[in-house]
């Protein structure tokens, strides 16, 4: 099929298209790792997760829906245990309690969070500053 449009300047690219690895990583609990993108109304957090890490319980106003893409672990939800692995997706209503334990081969997951984790931005801005 022939292409009509013309291609975006790298401007144009630039203010639509992030490549969330070029994002500084930001430390959520020891061995959790995440990239944080957030926009006005929802913000995504790219986790990578160590083998045996741990999310201590917690909770949050934002509602949450969780993607495993690679990897396993048990969740807990509201102090139960549930397993998940990839290509599961955890749906939580806001100030639900959650945390988890990472399988011993770890896990990467894709959180969306509405609306945008304010907390997240804040760590993001921080370890921004400190690499500068």
């Amino acid at each position: 099929m022939e292409r009509k449009e013309l291609h975006a300047t790298q401007e144009e690219h630039n203010k639509y298209i992030i490549r969330y690895k070029d994002v500084p990583a930001v430390e959520l609990a020891p061995g959790l790792k995440t990239h944080i993108i957030s926009a006005e109304k929802i913000t995504l957090s790219f986790v990578s997760a160590e083998p045996n890490a741990q999310l201590p319980p917690h909770r949050h106003a934002n509602e949450q829906m969780m993607l495993v893409l690679d990897g396993d672990g048990d969740y807990i939800i509201e102090g139960k245990l549930y397993h998940v692995q990839k290509g599961d997706v955890v749906v939580l209503p806001p100030n639900t309690e959650h945390g988890g334990y990472d399988s011993n081969t770890g896990c990467r997951i894709i959180d969306v969070f509405s609306p945008p984790r304010q907390d997240f931005v804040a760590k993001l801005e921080e370890v921004k500053k400190s690499q500068k």
